[in-house]
């Protein structure tokens, strides 16, 4: 069974807590995943959309992604 990209994109934020979109695809990268940017922006949207994450703009061509709130403890 293949482990969805959108749930590898997100443990990798989730891990490093904040980081930007070129540090995050240079981390899946050297885990062997290569996307296109295309996929890649659908993804961030949909972990986005879930509430999961945040996307903000840096500069013009950096994006900053940081973790709304870690769903995977439990307190």
């Amino acid at each position: 069974m293949k482990y969805p990209l959108r749930n590898l994109v997100y443990e990798k934020v989730r891990q490093a807590g904040n980081m930007t979109d070129t540090d995050l695809m240079n981390a899946l990268s050297k885990d062997g995943v290569t996307m296109a940017d295309a996929e890649f922006n659908k993804i961030l949207l949909d972990l986005e959309i879930y509430g999961l994450i945040r996307v903000a703009w840096v500069t013009k061509e950096k994006r900053r992604i940081e973790l709304v709130a870690d769903s995977g403890t439990t307190s």
